[in-house]
């Protein structure tokens, strides 16, 4: 019988204990530490799991007092790469919460020194293991090319939300931090080559570091003529209406994610981020006579898992990647992907110009 994969939770917040949940539940892992800056934060952590495990205010005397296998990273965007190559220096396998990096450069590293050390990378792209989006996408691929994607996420976030968002900021916006995932689905749907981006976006508050804007919407164009567009706005500022679209649009009909009401959830409510309850599929075949040929089909995906089931999938992967050795190669090009588009959005608000890409 196998060891459990002795594992380093580096991060306690609301994802950290998500993935900490999972450790401590899935029998091939063992917790063998926590780290985060303050103790109120790891004493959390270890009350939501039910145990006590060693506490560390600093990573790197973590890794070398309790050697792990593997190392679980849940911080601030602005520290994965660091802590990401620390862990793969000391021997660990690294599951690594997105985006990678904070710049293409750094993220192509983080790779690299994955590859060099022969060890594995886990990006936390949750909706990849989401059974429903899953579905999402797959149903996106029978509607046709080019494919209109529309897609946004909203948050209208006050008290501790709004401080995690403003610390977030001060190292990328949201359409940047949030936009990895939904670039990832578009070219999912789409499998095409994606060249070119622009975006808009404002700074609603003075209340940001210098340069900082909390909304902002990106629009992406690609080789089949696809077209998608990812709006992400962060604040108390922010609107409660119309904060969840997710909207996929071919020449053949169009399915969207029909499952969360308004009012349903809270829009700064992390655990309703990937709800999604129903998927509508229109059909777009007219009748002899003109009307519609099919009625629309309502999928009911209300058995789909909540957040900690989602990251307890994640962690499934995870432990199957390193028990089994299994190619990541595309997995983490992926990751490096959707971050270099999400920049280069970034980059054509800062400019004004739309930006190509190679």
């Amino acid at each position: 019988m196998r060891p459990p994969v002795r594992v380093l939770v580096v991060g306690c917040g609301h994802m950290g204990t998500s993935h900490a949940k999972a450790y401590q539940t899935l029998p091939g892992f063992e917790i063998a530490g926590v780290v985060a800056r303050g103790p109120t934060s790891r004493r959390a952590l270890l009350d939501a799991i039910g145990t006590d495990r060693p506490q560390f205010s600093d990573y790197a005397a973590a890794l070398a007092e309790t050697r792990p296998d593997a190392v679980s990273i849940a911080t601030y965007p602005d520290t994965h790469a660091a802590y990401a190559r620390m862990a793969f220096e000391a021997g660990c396998h690294v599951f690594l919460e997105k985006p990678v990096a904070v710049t293409v450069a750094e993220a192509e590293g983080v790779v690299a020194a994955a590859r060099a050390a022969r060890r594995k990378l886990v990006v936390g792209y949750i909706l990849r293991v989401h059974p429903t989006w899953k579905r999402f996408i797959e149903t996106a691929r029978t509607l046709g090319s080019p494919l209109v994607m529309r897609m946004n996420l909203n948050q209208q976030s006050s008290g501790d939300q709004w401080r995690t968002h403003r610390a977030l900021m001060q190292s990328m916006s949201p359409i940047v931090d949030c936009g990895v995932h939904y670039v990832d689905v578009m070219c999912q749907m789409t499998r095409s080559r994606p060249v070119r981006v622009s975006a808009i976006g404002a700074r609603l508050t003075d209340d940001l570091p210098p340069g900082m804007y909390n909304y902002g919407q990106l629009q992406v164009t690609f080789a089949d003529g696809s077209v998608g567009w990812y709006e992400a706005g962060w604040g108390p500022m922010m609107s409660d209406v119309a904060y969840f679209v997710k909207d996929v649009i071919g020449p053949r009909g169009c399915v969207s994610i029909a499952g969360v009401k308004e009012g349903e959830v809270a829009s700064d409510d992390v655990g309703g981020h990937s709800r999604a309850g129903l998927l509508r599929l229109h059909h777009g075949a007219l009748a002899s006579d003109g009307s519609f040929a099919k009625a629309d089909e309502w999928i009911d995906c209300s058995d789909e898992p909540d957040h900690d089931g989602l990251c307890r999938l994640e962690q499934e992967v995870f432990l199957d990647a390193i028990l089994h050795d299994r190619d990541l190669t595309d997995h983490m090009d992926d990751a490096v992907n959707s971050l270099r588009i999400v920049l280069a959005a970034d980059e054509a608000f800062r400019t004004g110009r739309t930006v190509a890409l190679s």
